[in-house]
Protein backbone atom coordinates (compact mmCIF):
# COMPACT_ATOMS: atom_id res chain seq x y z
CA UNK A 1 0.00 0.00 0.00
CA UNK A 2 1.14 3.28 -0.32
CA UNK A 3 2.66 5.53 2.02
CA UNK A 4 2.29 9.08 2.83
CA UNK A 5 4.58 10.66 6.00
CA UNK A 6 3.77 13.83 7.82
CA UNK A 7 6.85 15.24 8.84
CA UNK A 8 7.88 18.68 9.81
CA UNK A 9 9.38 20.27 12.84
CA UNK A 10 7.65 20.01 16.79
CA UNK A 11 4.92 21.34 17.70
CA UNK A 12 3.13 22.11 14.39
CA UNK A 13 0.38 19.81 13.89
CA UNK A 14 1.45 16.34 12.68
CA UNK A 15 -0.04 14.25 14.76
CA UNK A 16 -3.76 16.27 15.25
CA UNK A 17 -3.48 15.90 11.02
CA UNK A 18 -2.78 12.29 11.66
CA UNK A 19 -5.34 11.77 13.25
CA UNK A 20 -7.92 13.55 11.10
CA UNK A 21 -6.54 11.04 8.27
CA UNK A 22 -6.98 8.55 10.33
CA UNK A 23 -10.14 9.20 11.60
CA UNK A 24 -10.07 8.09 15.18
CA UNK A 25 -7.74 9.58 18.31
CA UNK A 26 -4.63 7.14 17.43
CA UNK A 27 -1.97 9.68 18.19
CA UNK A 28 -1.38 11.42 21.82
CA UNK A 29 -1.84 15.34 21.05
CA UNK A 30 -0.87 17.99 23.66
CA UNK A 31 0.48 21.12 23.62
CA UNK A 32 4.00 20.26 24.76
CA UNK A 33 6.35 20.32 22.29
CA UNK A 34 8.22 16.72 21.09
CA UNK A 35 5.59 13.98 22.20
CA UNK A 36 5.78 11.78 19.18
CA UNK A 37 8.91 10.40 18.78
CA UNK A 38 8.37 6.58 17.23
CA UNK A 39 6.88 6.56 13.66
CA UNK A 40 3.28 5.89 14.11
CA UNK A 41 0.92 4.37 11.14
CA UNK A 42 -2.73 4.47 10.14
CA UNK A 43 -4.76 3.88 7.25
CA UNK A 44 -6.50 6.77 5.58
CA UNK A 45 -9.29 6.34 2.68
CA UNK A 46 -10.31 9.34 0.26
CA UNK A 47 -12.30 9.11 -2.84
CA UNK A 48 -12.16 5.69 -2.92
CA UNK A 49 -8.27 5.19 -2.63
CA UNK A 50 -6.72 3.38 0.72
CA UNK A 51 -2.95 4.52 1.65
CA UNK A 52 -1.52 4.19 4.80
CA UNK A 53 0.07 7.20 6.67
CA UNK A 54 3.18 7.63 8.83
CA UNK A 55 3.04 9.95 12.03
CA UNK A 56 6.88 11.40 12.99
CA UNK A 57 8.31 13.36 15.85
CA UNK A 58 9.35 16.86 15.14
CA UNK A 59 12.62 17.22 13.45
CA UNK A 60 15.35 19.40 15.47
CA UNK A 61 19.10 20.05 15.62
CA UNK A 62 19.90 21.88 18.68
CA UNK A 63 17.88 21.08 21.10
CA UNK A 64 18.52 19.30 24.81
CA UNK A 65 16.17 16.55 24.22
CA UNK A 66 17.70 13.33 24.92
CA UNK A 67 15.66 11.67 22.19
CA UNK A 68 17.21 13.99 20.02
CA UNK A 69 19.03 12.05 17.55
CA UNK A 70 16.60 9.37 17.51
CA UNK A 71 13.89 10.81 16.34
CA UNK A 72 16.08 12.19 13.65
CA UNK A 73 16.75 8.65 12.34
CA UNK A 74 13.24 7.90 12.89
CA UNK A 75 12.26 11.17 10.48
CA UNK A 76 14.57 9.92 8.01
CA UNK A 77 13.45 6.30 7.57
CA UNK A 78 9.83 7.44 7.41
CA UNK A 79 11.00 9.84 4.16
CA UNK A 80 13.18 7.10 3.03
CA UNK A 81 9.88 4.30 2.87
CA UNK A 82 7.19 7.08 1.23
CA UNK A 83 5.62 7.15 -2.17
CA UNK A 84 4.73 11.57 -0.90
CA UNK A 85 5.96 13.39 1.76
CA UNK A 86 3.67 15.86 3.76
CA UNK A 87 5.79 19.13 4.46
CA UNK A 88 3.72 20.60 7.44
CA UNK A 89 4.91 24.26 8.39
CA UNK A 90 3.08 26.51 10.92
CA UNK A 91 1.63 29.72 10.07
CA UNK A 92 2.23 32.17 12.57
CA UNK A 93 5.61 31.71 13.00
CA UNK A 94 6.76 31.75 9.55
CA UNK A 95 10.03 29.91 8.04
CA UNK A 96 12.21 29.39 10.25
CA UNK A 97 15.88 27.47 10.35
CA UNK A 98 14.32 24.01 11.18
CA UNK A 99 11.88 24.64 8.15
CA UNK A 100 14.81 25.84 5.48
CA UNK A 101 16.58 22.68 6.92
CA UNK A 102 13.93 19.87 6.52
CA UNK A 103 13.24 21.53 3.05
CA UNK A 104 16.96 21.05 2.19
CA UNK A 105 16.83 17.46 3.25
CA UNK A 106 13.30 16.58 1.28
CA UNK A 107 14.96 18.26 -2.28
CA UNK A 108 18.07 15.62 -2.02
CA UNK A 109 15.79 13.26 -0.87
CA UNK A 110 13.99 13.64 -4.31
CA UNK A 111 10.07 12.42 -3.21
CA UNK A 112 7.12 14.24 -4.41
CA UNK A 113 6.52 16.71 -1.52
CA UNK A 114 3.39 18.62 -0.77
CA UNK A 115 3.81 21.55 1.84
CA UNK A 116 1.20 21.80 4.02
CA UNK A 117 0.88 25.13 5.84
CA UNK A 118 -1.35 24.36 9.36
CA UNK A 119 -3.21 26.65 11.64
CA UNK A 120 -4.53 29.00 9.23
CA UNK A 121 -7.87 29.44 10.88
CA UNK A 122 -9.24 32.37 9.18
CA UNK A 123 -9.25 34.46 6.38
CA UNK A 124 -6.19 36.80 7.38
CA UNK A 125 -4.33 34.38 8.19
CA UNK A 126 -3.68 33.27 4.11
CA UNK A 127 -1.62 36.18 3.82
CA UNK A 128 1.21 34.26 6.24
CA UNK A 129 1.18 31.16 3.91
CA UNK A 130 2.54 33.05 1.08
CA UNK A 131 6.09 32.95 2.45
CA UNK A 132 6.86 29.63 2.41
CA UNK A 133 6.74 29.90 -1.67
CA UNK A 134 10.07 31.11 -0.18
CA UNK A 135 11.18 27.19 0.37
CA UNK A 136 11.25 26.22 -3.38
CA UNK A 137 8.78 23.06 -2.77
CA UNK A 138 5.75 24.65 -5.14
CA UNK A 139 2.39 25.42 -3.97
CA UNK A 140 1.35 25.72 -0.97
CA UNK A 141 -1.99 24.40 0.64
CA UNK A 142 -3.12 26.39 3.54
CA UNK A 143 -4.91 23.70 6.11
CA UNK A 144 -6.33 23.57 9.91
CA UNK A 145 -5.84 20.49 11.06
CA UNK A 146 -7.72 20.98 13.84
CA UNK A 147 -11.10 22.02 12.53
CA UNK A 148 -10.30 20.16 8.97
CA UNK A 149 -10.73 23.23 6.58
CA UNK A 150 -8.40 22.99 3.66
CA UNK A 151 -8.12 19.19 4.01
CA UNK A 152 -10.21 18.38 1.29
CA UNK A 153 -8.07 20.05 -1.08
CA UNK A 154 -4.68 18.61 0.30
CA UNK A 155 -6.14 15.01 -0.28
CA UNK A 156 -6.88 15.24 -3.54
CA UNK A 157 -3.11 16.63 -4.21
CA UNK A 158 -1.84 13.64 -2.15
CA UNK A 159 -4.08 10.69 -4.19
CA UNK A 160 -3.32 12.92 -7.44
CA UNK A 161 0.96 12.53 -6.52
CA UNK A 162 0.23 8.78 -5.19
CA UNK A 163 1.45 5.88 -7.31
CA UNK A 164 -0.77 3.12 -8.45
CA UNK A 165 -2.66 0.96 -6.43
CA UNK A 166 -0.33 -1.42 -4.40
CA UNK A 167 -1.14 -4.62 -2.80
CA UNK A 168 -3.37 -4.67 0.13
CA UNK A 169 -1.38 -3.90 3.70
CA UNK A 170 -1.09 -6.69 5.77
CA UNK A 171 -2.45 -5.24 8.47
CA UNK A 172 -6.06 -4.86 6.59
CA UNK A 173 -6.19 -9.04 7.36
CA UNK A 174 -8.80 -9.89 10.45
CA UNK A 175 -7.14 -13.33 10.54
CA UNK A 176 -3.59 -12.12 11.91
CA UNK A 177 -3.49 -12.30 15.56
CA UNK A 178 -2.09 -9.03 17.63
CA UNK A 179 0.38 -9.37 19.84
CA UNK A 180 0.93 -6.75 22.74
CA UNK A 181 3.78 -6.06 24.28
CA UNK A 182 3.20 -4.55 27.85
CA UNK A 183 4.37 -4.14 31.24
CA UNK A 184 5.97 -1.82 33.62
CA UNK A 185 8.71 1.11 32.16
CA UNK A 186 11.75 0.43 31.74
CA UNK A 187 11.59 -3.34 31.48
CA UNK A 188 12.66 -3.84 28.12
CA UNK A 189 9.72 -3.59 25.99
CA UNK A 190 10.66 -1.38 22.96
CA UNK A 191 14.38 -3.50 22.77
CA UNK A 192 12.01 -7.02 22.88
CA UNK A 193 10.63 -5.19 19.73
CA UNK A 194 13.56 -4.12 17.78
CA UNK A 195 15.12 -7.37 18.38
CA UNK A 196 12.01 -9.53 17.10
CA UNK A 197 12.17 -7.20 13.52
CA UNK A 198 15.85 -6.94 13.32
CA UNK A 199 15.74 -3.20 13.05
CA UNK A 200 15.72 -0.31 15.36
CA UNK A 201 12.13 0.66 14.99
CA UNK A 202 11.27 1.85 18.33
CA UNK A 203 13.27 4.17 20.23
CA UNK A 204 15.01 2.63 23.18
CA UNK A 205 16.67 5.05 25.68
CA UNK A 206 17.50 4.16 29.83
CA UNK A 207 15.08 6.86 30.19
CA UNK A 208 11.65 5.46 31.70
CA UNK A 209 8.50 6.07 29.45
CA UNK A 210 10.78 6.37 26.07
CA UNK A 211 7.35 4.80 24.53
CA UNK A 212 4.32 6.78 24.86
CA UNK A 213 1.74 5.88 22.06
CA UNK A 214 0.81 2.07 20.75
CA UNK A 215 3.24 1.19 17.98
CA UNK A 216 1.77 -1.36 15.65
CA UNK A 217 4.30 -3.57 13.53
CA UNK A 218 3.84 -6.09 10.74
CA UNK A 219 5.99 -9.01 11.86
CA UNK A 220 6.83 -11.90 8.86
CA UNK A 221 9.72 -14.36 9.73
CA UNK A 222 10.67 -17.28 10.51
CA UNK A 223 7.41 -18.40 9.39
CA UNK A 224 5.38 -16.67 11.92
CA UNK A 225 2.93 -14.08 11.13
CA UNK A 226 1.22 -11.41 13.33
CA UNK A 227 0.80 -7.46 14.55
CA UNK A 228 3.51 -7.34 17.08
CA UNK A 229 2.42 -3.86 18.87
CA UNK A 230 4.93 -2.25 21.54
CA UNK A 231 2.92 -0.09 24.48
CA UNK A 232 3.93 2.54 26.46
CA UNK A 233 5.08 1.70 30.53
CA UNK A 234 2.36 1.33 33.26
CA UNK A 235 2.70 2.81 36.63
CA UNK A 236 0.39 2.85 39.05
CA UNK A 237 -2.01 5.70 39.36
CA UNK A 238 -1.12 7.30 42.18
CA UNK A 239 2.65 7.67 40.31
CA UNK A 240 0.99 9.16 37.45
CA UNK A 241 0.64 12.76 37.51
CA UNK A 242 1.06 13.92 33.44
CA UNK A 243 -1.62 14.22 31.09
CA UNK A 244 1.20 12.84 28.31
CA UNK A 245 1.95 9.50 31.07
CA UNK A 246 -1.79 9.05 31.28
CA UNK A 247 -2.72 8.90 27.71
CA UNK A 248 -0.19 6.45 26.72
CA UNK A 249 -1.14 4.39 30.02
CA UNK A 250 -5.08 4.27 28.47
CA UNK A 251 -3.38 3.88 25.16
CA UNK A 252 -1.40 0.71 26.46
CA UNK A 253 -4.70 -0.76 28.07
CA UNK A 254 -6.47 -0.12 24.91
CA UNK A 255 -3.52 -2.39 23.30
CA UNK A 256 -4.62 -5.29 25.28
CA UNK A 257 -8.62 -4.80 24.81
CA UNK A 258 -7.61 -5.29 21.51
CA UNK A 259 -5.00 -8.06 21.10
CA UNK A 260 -5.28 -11.90 21.38
CA UNK A 261 -1.62 -12.82 23.03
CA UNK A 262 -0.38 -10.48 25.24
CA UNK A 263 3.42 -10.59 26.04
CA UNK A 264 4.30 -9.66 29.93
CA UNK A 265 7.51 -8.26 30.69
CA UNK A 266 8.50 -8.28 34.42
CA UNK A 267 12.63 -7.41 35.24
CA UNK A 268 13.86 -10.21 36.66
CA UNK A 269 15.81 -8.12 39.57
CA UNK A 270 12.85 -6.45 40.99
CA UNK A 271 10.61 -9.63 40.37
CA UNK A 272 7.03 -9.98 39.99
CA UNK A 273 5.83 -6.69 41.98
CA UNK A 274 2.40 -5.34 43.00
CA UNK A 275 2.08 -3.56 39.62
CA UNK A 276 3.01 -6.16 37.33
CA UNK A 277 0.50 -8.45 39.14
CA UNK A 278 -1.98 -5.65 38.23
CA UNK A 279 -0.90 -5.29 34.69
CA UNK A 280 -1.33 -9.55 34.51
CA UNK A 281 -4.77 -9.15 35.85
CA UNK A 282 -6.43 -6.72 33.29
CA UNK A 283 -5.06 -9.61 30.94
CA UNK A 284 -6.71 -12.33 32.79
CA UNK A 285 -10.12 -9.86 33.08
CA UNK A 286 -9.66 -9.08 29.26
CA UNK A 287 -9.74 -13.00 28.50
CA UNK A 288 -6.56 -12.66 26.39
CA UNK A 289 -3.59 -15.33 26.20
CA UNK A 290 -0.35 -14.56 28.18
CA UNK A 291 3.39 -15.13 27.83
CA UNK A 292 5.50 -13.88 30.68
CA UNK A 293 8.72 -12.88 30.07
CA UNK A 294 11.75 -12.31 32.55
CA UNK A 295 13.80 -9.90 30.80
CA UNK A 296 17.65 -8.65 32.27
CA UNK A 297 18.10 -12.14 33.61
CA UNK A 298 21.96 -11.58 32.98
CA UNK A 299 21.62 -9.27 35.97
CA UNK A 300 20.40 -11.66 38.20
CA UNK A 301 22.85 -13.40 40.80
CA UNK A 302 22.25 -17.59 40.02
CA UNK A 303 23.55 -20.48 41.46
CA UNK A 304 22.42 -24.53 40.26
CA UNK A 305 18.52 -24.33 41.29
CA UNK A 306 18.00 -20.19 40.92
CA UNK A 307 15.97 -21.01 37.92
CA UNK A 308 13.42 -23.25 38.81
CA UNK A 309 12.75 -21.87 42.10
CA UNK A 310 12.43 -18.74 40.31
CA UNK A 311 9.72 -20.08 38.00
CA UNK A 312 8.07 -21.56 41.03
CA UNK A 313 7.85 -18.58 42.78
CA UNK A 314 6.21 -17.09 39.62
CA UNK A 315 3.62 -19.49 39.27
CA UNK A 316 2.23 -19.83 42.57
CA UNK A 317 2.30 -15.49 42.59
CA UNK A 318 0.31 -15.89 39.43
CA UNK A 319 -2.09 -18.87 40.48
CA UNK A 320 -4.59 -19.91 39.89
CA UNK A 321 -3.73 -18.85 36.14
CA UNK A 322 -0.28 -20.77 36.27
CA UNK A 323 -0.75 -22.87 33.17
CA UNK A 324 1.55 -19.93 31.78
CA UNK A 325 4.73 -20.06 29.32
CA UNK A 326 7.35 -18.28 31.68
CA UNK A 327 10.68 -17.46 29.14
CA UNK A 328 13.70 -15.89 31.21
CA UNK A 329 16.01 -13.85 28.67
CA UNK A 330 18.20 -10.55 28.28
CA UNK A 331 17.39 -8.64 25.31
CA UNK A 332 20.38 -6.65 25.22
CA UNK A 333 22.12 -9.96 24.96
CA UNK A 334 19.85 -11.60 22.35
CA UNK A 335 19.52 -14.38 24.81
CA UNK A 336 16.48 -16.53 24.43
CA UNK A 337 14.81 -14.73 21.51
CA UNK A 338 13.39 -17.21 19.43
CA UNK A 339 12.11 -19.01 22.45
CA UNK A 340 9.68 -16.01 22.63
CA UNK A 341 9.17 -16.00 19.36
CA UNK A 342 8.23 -19.77 19.47
CA UNK A 343 6.15 -19.36 22.98
CA UNK A 344 4.16 -16.83 21.73
CA UNK A 345 3.18 -18.27 18.16
CA UNK A 346 2.23 -21.52 20.40
CA UNK A 347 0.14 -19.66 22.44
CA UNK A 348 -1.82 -17.99 20.02
CA UNK A 349 -2.35 -21.50 18.62
CA UNK A 350 -3.94 -22.65 21.37
CA UNK A 351 -5.96 -19.43 21.67
CA UNK A 352 -8.03 -20.14 18.49
CA UNK A 353 -8.20 -23.30 18.86
CA UNK A 354 -11.15 -25.52 17.84
CA UNK A 355 -12.04 -28.82 19.67
CA UNK A 356 -14.55 -31.41 18.05
CA UNK A 357 -17.56 -32.26 20.70
CA UNK A 358 -17.25 -35.36 20.03
CA UNK A 359 -13.52 -35.92 21.08
CA UNK A 360 -15.00 -33.16 24.09
CA UNK A 361 -17.27 -35.27 25.36
CA UNK A 362 -14.98 -38.51 24.95
CA UNK A 363 -12.29 -36.84 26.97
CA UNK A 364 -14.22 -34.78 29.65
CA UNK A 365 -17.67 -37.35 30.49
CA UNK A 366 -15.50 -40.34 32.00
CA UNK A 367 -13.61 -37.41 33.97
CA UNK A 368 -16.78 -36.25 35.35
CA UNK A 369 -18.86 -39.72 35.97
CA UNK A 370 -15.33 -40.86 38.41
CA UNK A 371 -16.25 -37.47 39.89
CA UNK A 372 -19.37 -36.36 39.91
CA UNK A 373 -20.28 -32.70 40.92
CA UNK A 374 -21.07 -32.55 44.88
CA UNK A 375 -24.27 -32.97 45.73
CA UNK A 376 -26.53 -30.24 46.99
CA UNK A 377 -29.36 -30.49 49.94
CA UNK A 378 -29.79 -33.94 48.35
CA UNK A 379 -30.42 -32.90 44.71
CA UNK A 380 -27.61 -34.63 42.76
CA UNK A 381 -26.14 -32.55 39.29
CA UNK A 382 -25.96 -34.70 36.22
CA UNK A 383 -23.41 -32.95 33.82
CA UNK A 384 -24.42 -34.84 29.98
CA UNK A 385 -22.71 -33.03 27.21
CA UNK A 386 -20.11 -30.72 26.78
CA UNK A 387 -19.50 -28.39 23.68
CA UNK A 388 -16.86 -25.50 22.43
CA UNK A 389 -18.45 -21.92 22.19
CA UNK A 390 -18.09 -19.61 19.19
CA UNK A 391 -15.64 -17.45 21.00
CA UNK A 392 -12.57 -15.69 20.36
CA UNK A 393 -11.36 -17.43 23.10
CA UNK A 394 -11.39 -20.88 24.69
CA UNK A 395 -14.83 -21.53 26.48
CA UNK A 396 -17.00 -24.08 27.19
CA UNK A 397 -20.80 -25.01 28.57
CA UNK A 398 -21.49 -27.88 30.15
CA UNK A 399 -24.75 -29.22 30.12
CA UNK A 400 -26.60 -30.89 33.39
CA UNK A 401 -29.97 -30.99 35.17
CA UNK A 402 -29.11 -28.14 37.70
CA UNK A 403 -26.83 -25.53 36.80
CA UNK A 404 -27.68 -23.65 39.94
CA UNK A 405 -25.76 -25.98 41.91
CA UNK A 406 -22.11 -26.58 40.34
CA UNK A 407 -19.74 -24.34 42.09
CA UNK A 408 -16.79 -22.46 41.44
CA UNK A 409 -14.57 -25.19 42.72
CA UNK A 410 -15.80 -27.66 40.78
CA UNK A 411 -15.67 -25.53 37.80
CA UNK A 412 -12.12 -25.18 38.42
CA UNK A 413 -11.76 -28.66 38.41
CA UNK A 414 -13.44 -29.16 35.06
CA UNK A 415 -10.69 -26.12 33.89
CA UNK A 416 -7.97 -28.57 35.35
CA UNK A 417 -9.30 -31.57 33.19
CA UNK A 418 -9.41 -29.91 29.80
CA UNK A 419 -5.80 -28.63 30.54
CA UNK A 420 -4.72 -31.65 31.10
CA UNK A 421 -6.44 -33.44 28.23
CA UNK A 422 -6.18 -30.67 25.46
CA UNK A 423 -2.74 -27.69 24.98
CA UNK A 424 -4.39 -24.40 25.91
CA UNK A 425 -1.36 -23.51 27.98
CA UNK A 426 -1.00 -19.59 28.27
CA UNK A 427 -4.99 -19.64 27.62
CA UNK A 428 -7.48 -18.51 29.48
CA UNK A 429 -10.63 -21.16 29.86
CA UNK A 430 -14.18 -20.21 30.82
CA UNK A 431 -16.79 -22.38 31.66
CA UNK A 432 -20.09 -22.06 31.54
CA UNK A 433 -22.83 -24.28 33.44
CA UNK A 434 -25.86 -24.28 31.36
CA UNK A 435 -29.15 -26.06 31.60
CA UNK A 436 -29.66 -29.00 29.63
Amino acid sequence: MSLVAIVGRPNVGKSTLFNRLVGMRKAIVDDTAGVTRDRHYGKCEWCGREFSVVDTGGYTTNSEDVFESAIRDQVRIAIDESDVVLFMVEAATGVTDYDAEIADILRRAKKPVVLCVNKVDSGDKMYDAYQFYSLGLGEVWSISAANGSGTGDLLDEVVRLLPADAAPAPEDRPDLPHIAIVGKPNVGKSSLTNALLGQERNIVTPVAGTTRDSISTYYNKFGHEFMLVDTAGMRKKSKVSEDLEFYSVMRSIRAIENSDICVLMIDATSGMEAQDMAIFNIIQRNRKGCVLVVNKWDLFIKDNNTLRDYEAALRERIAPFSDVPIIFTSVVRMQRIMDVLNAVAQVAENYRTKIPTARLNEAMLPEIEDYPPPAWKGKYVKIKYVTQLPTRFPAFAFFCNLPQYVKDPYKRFLENKLRAHFNLTGCPVQIYIRQK
